[in-house]
């Protein structure tokens, strides 16, 4: 069965940071461009960042450059999301994702592109 499965969310109080793990299952990450996106309450989902396979290109979004950093651990079929110095515009549902990651454009969705479930972070005090 194929999954991706994400954990690693909760509370967190502002400037505090968290990691998401995602992990694969049923197909070899290490084929795939990875990507990270979240939804706020009330707002569309954006792709804040992805990652390449096979060349190592990375995206980040304007709102988390700096702050965010993309990993992937193909021998644990993983990817991760490190998220520093967190604030509460950050609270949201935080899904990984199979993508094209392309130089200079970023997150390009796949027409068939497999999606974990969510995971929640709330940054607030």
């Amino acid at each position: 069965q194929v999954q991706l499965v994400e954990s690693g969310g909760g509370l967190v109080q502002p400037g505090g940071s968290l990691r998401l793990s995602c992990v694969a299952s049923g197909f070899n990450l290490a084929d795939y461009a990875v990507g990270w996106f979240r939804q706020a309450p009330g707002k569309e989902r954006e792709g804040i960042s992805c990652l390449s396979n096979y060349v190592s290109t990375t995206y980040y979004a304007d709102a988390v450059k700096g702050r965010f950093t993309i990993s992937k651990d193909n021998s644990k079929n993983t990817m991760y999301l490190q998220m520093n110095n967190l604030n509460p515009e950050d609270t949201a549902v935080y899904s990984c994702a199979t993508v094209y990651c392309v130089a200079g454009t970023g997150i390009i969705l796949l027409e068939n592109g497999y999606w974990g479930q969510g995971t929640q972070v709330t940054v607030s005090s």
